[in-house]
C-alpha cells in the first residue's frame, strides 16, 4: 500500500513539474518574442498559453497588457478600438482567474485611460473618474504598488496641464514610486515589474 502510494505521488510531481516546466519554457520564449518588438506575435503566444492554463491569469494579463499598449501608439490608431478591446477581454479573463489583484487594477485603469486618449472630449469625464477608481482600489490593495503609485501620479500630472493644479506634490509621488520600484520584489520572475524606466523619465522632467 506505501509503494503504490509513493508511486502515485511521484507521478503526480512529476506531472505537475512537468506542467510548470512547460509554462516557464512558454513564457519566456512570448517575453522573448516581444523583446525582439513582435507584440502581435507576443501577443498570439499568450493567448496559446492562457488557454492552457485555466487558474494562472498572468498569461492572460500579458495579452492585455500587450494590446493596451499598442493602442496608445500613434502608428495604431485605425485599429486602437480593435487593440483596447481585445486587452479588455484578455484583463476580463485575467480577473476571473484572480480576483482582487492589484496588479490587474492597475492594468484596468490603464485601459481607461488608452479609451480616454482616443476621445478626450467625449471620453474625458466618464473614464478619468473610472481611472482614479481602478488606481484606488491597487492602492487600497497594496499602497505600496509602484506601479498604482505612479500610474496615478502620472495619470494626475496629465490632467494638472489641463486644470492647472499644483504639479509639486504629484512629482513628489513619482519620484516615491521609484524608490517603491527600487524596493520591488515580484512574486515570480513572470510577474509585473514594468515601470522603472517610465517613471525615471518622466521625474526627469516633472517640475
Amino acid at each position: 500500500m506505501v509503494r503504490l502510494i509513493t508511486t502515485a505521488l511521484l507521478l503526480i510531481c512529476s506531472t505537475v513539474f512537468g506542467q510548470q516546466g512547460k509554462f516557464e519554457e512558454g513564457m519566456g520564449k512570448a517575453f522573448g518574442i516581444w523583446k525582439e518588438g513582435k507584440s502581435a506575435e507576443a501577443s498570439a503566444f499568450f493567448e496559446r498559453i492562457a488557454s492552457a492554463e485555466k487558474t494562472n491569469w498572468l498569461p492572460d494579463y500579458y495579452v492585455a497588457l500587450i494590446n493596451c499598449l499598442d493602442a496608445f501608439n500613434p502608428a495604431n490608431k485605425e485599429k486602437s478600438t480593435s487593440l483596447i478591446e481585445k486587452a479588455q477581454t484578455a484583463l476580463n479573463s485575467a480577473s476571473a482567474k484572480s480576483a482582487n489583484n492589484e496588479e490587474i487594477h492597475v492594468l484596468q485603469a490603464l485601459i481607461y485611460t488608452a479609451i480616454l486618449v482616443q476621445d478626450p472630449m467625449t471620453n474625458g469625464m466618464k473614464y478619468s473618474s473610472l481611472t482614479m477608481t481602478e488606481y484606488g482600489k491597487a492602492l487600497a490593495i497594496n499602497p505600496n504598488n509602484p506601479r498604482a503609485v505612479f500610474g496615478k501620479a502620472e495619470f494626475e500630472l496629465g490632467g494638472a496641464k489641463w486644470t492647472g493644479a499644483d504639479t509639486k506634490p504629484i512629482c513628489a509621488e513619482i519620484a516615491r514610486s521609484i524608490e517603491l520600484f527600487n524596493n520591488f520584489k515580484p512574486e515570480s520572475p513572470f510577474h509585473p515589474k514594468w515601470g522603472l524606466d517610465r517613471a525615471k523619465q518622466i521625474t526627469a522632467n516633472c517640475k
